[in-house]
């Protein structure tokens, strides 16, 4: 499917509405848009070589069901029905997924009230089948893991999230669209006139260029630059906050002769005192198990590995108040978690407060994510969606999606349906 990609731009090329980035939210709402407008044309525009080569293809791969989030938050209603679309899509495309449930566990009795506030929030969300379990009841579900008491999500389930962004691609290109690869966007701008004679400037107002001089014409442009959206709107002329602190996660792998350990996803009470969820157990598709991740500040916004470091990028962080702030908020939690990415064996004292029997030997150095993290001046983490156009002319014709929160990729199906519905009345499609 990804070969088909187009692989070069011949100088230029038009169309009634560009998208930019072919992650799992670019992917999914160019999808819909298409198969809502068949008689628009569609371009897709992504920077590396394939689809889907960051966030949504490095991701804990769970399908979530919706417990954490505020009741009545778009993120909830979102998440919630994003997980009943996926596993229909999957069902559908033939694509595997496991349904293996999640158990978040208490493992102090002062865990118990914060669980049982999230058993309530679940049920507000109208998430399905939700319970709260005993010690027994913990057993049965996980004979390894100890605990005193648990909420049971037998609808939260595992797939490969990056199959499926591939598979929206696949839609897309079937449906008329067409994608670029390797297109790295530099300049989004008004057309300033079209040549005597020629009417493509009045029709494609907007030239959208990249760095070695192709040029995109179209009449509308949709941003889903995931860790670039702010950049993306920078170029445009909005504004540069929310602003994107690229946040990395370091995960463990177990051996696999201790697989037999985890059945399904083992997540923590999450600690409302910390920015972020703390370590969970997660199997994936490949019959792996992942444990983690932390959350430390990357040094390049797709930098994967411990030492991976970008200048900008660095300097971009550091310097702004926001990120400043959330730092001095939480400077030992910060500490902790890079003393917990540097030494393993940390992070395993962690993980054995869930599963007694884990141990330093248990455990390899795994993969690592970056997650776009937004964050606003007074280093607040922004948590639901932003959404951008601009002012003036090109202003009205461009609309950033400026933060796709986690769980975005569950969501995916239905952040499409709000973006297209956004798309459509802002530009009258």
């Amino acid at each position: 499917g990804v070969r088909q990609s187009v692989r070069f731009v011949h100088k230029r090329i038009t169309c009634d509405v560009a998208v930019v980035g072919g992650g799992i939210v670019g992917l999914a709402t160019v999808r819909e848009l298409i198969l809502r407008h068949p008689s628009l044309s569609f371009i897709l525009l992504e920077k590396e070589k394939e689809l889907a080569a960051h966030q949504s293809g490095h991701n804990s791969g769970v399908i979530h069901s919706g417990i954490y989030y505020t009741p009545g938050s778009l993120k909830a209603r979102l998440c919630v029905r994003g997980a009943t679309l996926a596993y229909e899509y999957c069902e559908k495309k033939g694509l595997p997924y496991n349904r293996c449930g999640k158990l978040i566990v208490a493992v102090e009795q002062e865990e118990i009230p914060r669980l049982k506030a999230l058993y309530e929030r679940g049920l507000q969300n109208n998430v399905r089948d939700l319970s709260m379990v005993d010690t027994k009841g913990i057993r049965e579900r996980e004979p390894y893991c100890r605990g005193v008491m648990a909420l049971d999500s037998p609808y939260t389930g595992i797939v490969d999230w990056r199959m499926v962004a591939l598979r929206y691609g696949t839609d897309f290109k079937e449906a008329g669209g067409t994608v670029v690869t390797e297109y790295e966007v530099n300049d989004i701008s008004m057309v300033k006139e079209s040549a005597a004679g020629s009417t493509e400037g009045m029709k494609y107002p907007i030239a959208i260029r990249d760095k070695k001089g192709n040029e995109v014409r179209c009449r509308y442009v949709l941003t889903c630059g995931g860790l670039y959206s702010d950049r993306l709107s920078q170029i445009s002329g909005c504004s540069r906050e929310p602003r994107i602190v690229p946040f990395r996660g370091d995960y463990l792998v177990l051996k696999p002769e201790k697989r037999y350990l985890v059945k399904g996803n083992i997540y923590p009470v999450p600690d409302p005192r910390f920015p972020f969820l703390g370590v969970h157990f997660t199997p994936r598709m490949d019959g792996s198990i992942w444990l983690g991740p932390n959350a430390v500040l990357a040094f390049k916004r797709e930098g994967y590995k411990l030492y991976d470091f970008n200048a900008r990028d660095f300097a971009d962080a550091l310097s702004f108040r926001g990120l400043q702030k959330l730092v001095m908020k939480n400077i030992s939690y910060g500490i902790g978690e890079m003393y917990r990415g540097i030494f393993i064996g940390a992070q395993v004292k962690l993980l054995q407060k869930y599963i007694p029997e884990i141990t330093l030997n248990d455990v390899l150095r795994g993969p690592a994510g970056v997650r776009a993290q937004a964050l606003d001046r007074d280093g607040n983490l922004v948590d639901d969606f932003v959404f951008d156009g601009g002012v003036g002319d090109l202003g009205s014709r461009v609309l950033h999606v400026r933060n796709a929160p986690s769980p975005a990729a569950t969501s995916s199906l239905a952040i499409a349906e709000m973006v297209a519905d956004e798309v459509e009345s802002r530009f009258s499609l």
